[in-house]
């Protein structure tokens, strides 16, 4: 070069220097821009302009520069090492490693290669781990994993996505989304980014707007893989979903059945809509009287979405109509307690009442009636009950057998009197006596059968042979 030349380039230089002392990167690096246009084969500008792109966090165009500055200058020791650390940084540890062990070889006490090689050896580390982790599905451990190589590789692409990919696949989408859309800004065409964002939509089951984001990820990437299956998955399922939600509003639930039972075995990974298909299948399940099943769907539910108040609500009713009361104000409880609505306290409340009326006595039982007898039906049932089981009819009997049986007559006695009383009966049936003490009122069974069976005169029970009875009225 001209003496003028490197003047001017050198005076450059150090005002590049002086900026730089400043912090005013981006005029450092209109500086060091200058003196390379004058001396383009001085290394020495190319290192201090990486230098500056570092600090501004380019560092694509610093991996550049520091490698243009050491084919240059073979034996520049602070162009490895910026090469190096632009590499480690971009997640590149193989060639961050090649880097600095050049530079132990030109100054083997290098203190910050020795510590750079080890970064890099630990990055290596934890993306072999990851993968391990990946193929086990231990997307937690893959998480661990990118998290700690990205201390060291804060510019790397690669590793976000994958961690993004695993939180949307542990479904902590709003970290996933945020990663992804980090990535976007500074790099808008980026296929795995926008692979990430519509997996998140896919798994918050927004479809449509998950497949545009594949669609707009294979644009990019022709070959991305992963987006050309979650598109497919995405597509299938919900076909599949409105297949079966067609069935069953025309009626047809044996198809609907089958169609959500097809449909679950898309994606095991898309937690959101296969709960939501568990929860169309309990409810198909119910009308098909399959109440076990129903309840096993809703529990399914349940356990990929916690928060998912249909389930409860569908697996309560379930539990309503197989008389498991205790589960089913378990049920309204949760609901209650987390959407606190006039509807969810008249449903807990309806649930309480049942549990406490099934843990007294069942009156229909005990006569053998349906819950819908008619006054007659009542009678009939009262006058063959009581007569089975009247003391004087096992008078002969063991103590043991006559306490029983007269514990028997008691209760018969007991439920027609509140059940052939309307007004009692009407109470009983709606629960309200659980409210009243009257209802616990003592019972006088031998009144009650003398009342029903009183005509002319009095009555009582007449051998006439063993084990032979007949009534004589007197």
């Amino acid at each position: 070069y001209a003496r003028a030349d490197i003047l001017e380039a050198e005076g450059y230089k150090e005002q590049g220097n002086a900026f730089y002392i400043k912090k005013d990167y981006s005029e450092a690096f209109n500086y060091y821009t200058k003196a390379i246009d004058v001396c383009p084969k001085n290394a020495s500008y190319y290192g201090n302009r990486a230098a500056t792109l570092m600090m501004l966090s380019r560092y694509r165009e610093a991996l550049e520069d520091s490698q243009q500055a050491v084919r240059l200058d073979d034996t520049f020791m602070k162009g490895h090492l910026r090469e190096g650390k632009c590499h480690l940084l971009l997640g590149n540890a193989m060639a961050a490693s090649r880097c600095f062990q050049k530079v132990l070889e030109l100054e083997p006490d290098n203190s910050q290669a020795q510590q750079e090689l080890k970064n890099a050896e630990s990055i290596l580390e934890y993306e072999r781990m990851a993968e391990i982790g990946f193929e086990k599905r231990d997307f937690r451990m893959v998480v661990f994993c990118m998290d700690r190589a990205l201390e060291s590789a804060s510019a790397c692409h690669r590793f976000k996505v994958l961690k993004a990919e695993c939180l949307a696949l542990l479904g902590r989408y709003p970290e996933a989304q945020s990663v992804a859309s980090d990535i976007l800004r500074m790099d808008s065409t980026n296929g795995d980014a926008l692979y990430v964002r519509g997996l998140c939509l896919y798994y918050e089951d927004c479809i449509d707007k998950a497949v545009q984001f594949f669609i707009q990820a294979l644009r990019m990437a022709p070959d991305h893989e992963k987006a050309r299956l979650a598109c497919r998955n995405a597509k299938a399922l919900k076909a599949k979903k409105e297949e079966g939600n067609k069935a069953f509003k025309e009626g047809n639930f044996e198809e609907a059945y089958e169609l959500y039972s097809e449909a679950l075995t898309i994606d095991p990974n898309n937690i959101k809509t296969n709960a939501k298909l568990y929860c169309n299948r309990a409810t198909v399940g119910s009308k098909l009287k399959k109440l076990e099943q129903a309840i096993e769907d809703c529990t399914k539910a349940i356990k990929l979405d916690e928060s998912y108040i249909k389930a409860y609500l569908r697996r309560a009713q379930c539990y309503m109509d197989t008389e498991q009361y205790e589960e089913a104000v378990r049920d309204y409880e949760k609901v209650y307690q987390t959407e606190k609505t006039k509807e969810h306290k008249h449903l807990l409340k309806t649930a309480q009442l049942e549990l406490k009326k099934s843990k007294r006595k069942d009156y229909y039982k005990v006569l053998g009636v349906d819950k819908n007898a008619t006054e007659d039906e009542i009678k009939k049932a009262y006058r063959k009950r009581a007569l089975m089981h009247h003391p004087d009819r096992h008078s002969g009997a063991s103590a043991e057998v006559q306490k029983e049986e007269e514990k028997k007559f008691k209760e018969v006695g007991e439920a027609f009197t509140v059940l052939s009383d309307p007004k009692k009966k009407s109470r009983y049936d709606s629960g309200h006596d659980l409210e009243d003490d009257d209802m616990n009122m003592d019972f006088d069974a031998n009144n009650i059968f003398k009342a029903f069976f009183s005509g002319p005169g009095g009555f009582s029970f007449e051998a006439s042979g063993p084990g032979n009875f007949f009534f004589q009225f007197g």
